[in-house]
């Protein structure tokens, strides 16, 4: 019988994905399910984004360019400039997804076996994308009782080998919600300066920035343009996850040329959704006004109602939408499962991310749960009693 590769075995099974199963017989058994896994938000879309699918005039879907149109590219470059990020259209290659876009990445500046330094809990998906490209990953652990701020330089600096090819850093996080100061970029920046390093950002959380912080991205910083790698996409900004439209950004020609080679291996990103996302760079300031406004209120009730719970502790986060609470559970894979296979108040329940997979260090996250803020407030109430009420019984 064939044998499946070492490789495919060890890729991760997502923390936020894998219970599904259990959740869709939850729906089955007529239960309401509160998603809290998945970022997802309940945000609409904007309107001049569906639009221009229903009204487009194309008579063949054809490919387009390997890098993404040139109208998108140059818009997307357009819209960096308002937030005074100067780049040029050449400068970036439209991926499917931010995914792509990371994987891109990874492929064009690591070989096997290469070692990426990223502060945890990271996005679950990291360490997916790093089995993919054969890459280890080599965490710095940051903690709850610091709300998750950036481990000290020091730490990073033990870590470097010479196997080490990049730092990665998630600016908001996910899923800690932790927003990067201009200072720790700038610290960042001397860091991978000092060992010529590059520094990749995930930013597709720029917009999503709280309590008067404003988010500084690394390809602001002056002196980073051979060493800044930006990952980006329409997904959370728009509200767009189905899109499947994301960017890499550098002003290194050579990553740029690199990441092109993989682009062309895989044809072109998806033409409706260049279409959808050129048309969503329409949207007015007062779009993201709102939305942030309504999520920070989301926020300041998650964190409210879970800190009214004896045993648990929890974060706050500063942008993007999500948060780790910790709970008074050994193993929060198993009370997620249990959630959704055996408990509920008034035929409800919820559904959580086990955050063991948002780190790569074994054994640490154990009892910690990612939440997402994308539900409105009272579903959140709703959802936050549940976890109480599970947790009065719940039994390791």
């Amino acid at each position: 019988m064939p044998v499946i590769s070492k490789k495919g075995q060890s890729m991760p099974q997502s923390p936020i994905r894998k219970l599904v199963p259990y959740a869709e017989q939850a729906y089955k058994e007529g239960k309401t399910v509160y998603h809290l896994n998945i970022g997802q938000p309940d945000i609409k879309t904007p309107q001049v984004a569906l639009d221009a699918v229903k009204v487009h005039s194309l008579d063949i879907l054809a490919y387009t360019r390997s890098e993404g149109s040139e109208g998108y590219r140059k818009k997307i470059a357009d819209y960096y400039a308002k937030n005074d990020i100067h780049v040029k259209h050449d400068d970036i290659i439209v991926t499917t997804g931010g995914s792509e876009a990371l994987l891109f990445a990874f492929g064009s500046i690591m070989d096997v076996d290469d070692e990426v330094i990223i502060p945890e809990p990271f996005y679950a998906n990291y360490n997916g994308f790093s089995t993919a490209s054969g890459v280890k990953v080599v965490p710095v652990i940051s903690k709850i009782e610091d709300n998750f701020a950036l481990p000290a330089i020091e730490e990073f600096e033990k870590l470097i080998t010479p196997k080490t090819k990049a730092i990665l850093i998630c600016n908001p996080g996910n899923p800690t919600g932790y927003l990067y100061s201009k200072e720790e970029i700038k610290k960042l920046a001397d860091i991978v300066k000092k060992h010529d390093l590059f520094l990749i950002a995930d930013e597709v959380y720029r917009e999503f920035a709280y309590d008067g912080a404003k988010h500084y991205s690394i390809l602001q910083e002056e002196g980073l343009e051979d060493y800044a790698i930006v990952i980006d996409s329409v997904s959370k900004r728009y509200s767009m996850c189905g899109a499947r439209i994301g960017c890499l950004v550098s002003k290194s020609k050579d990553v740029i040329a690199t990441a092109l080679k993989f682009a062309q291996a895989r044809l072109s990103p998806p033409t409706l959704a260049q279409i959808a996302s050129e048309a969503a760079l329409q949207t007015p300031q007062s779009y993201f006004d709102e939305v942030n406004k309504e999520y920070v209120e989301r926020r300041n009730v998650l964190i409210e109602e879970l800190s009214k719970i004896e045993g648990v502790k929890v974060a706050k986060p500063k942008g993007a939408f999500y948060c780790i609470a910790e709970l008074p559970v050994k193993n929060a894979d198993k009370f997620a499962q249990w959630l959704l296979e055996s408990f509920d108040v008034d035929k409800e329940t919820i559904m959580v991310a086990p955050a063991a997979g948002f780190y790569s260090t074994p054994n640490v996250g154990l009892n910690q749960i990612r939440i997402a803020y994308v539900l409105n407030k009272e579903s959140l109430v709703k959802a936050v009693n549940i976890l109480k009420e599970a947790l009065k019984v719940y039994k390791d």
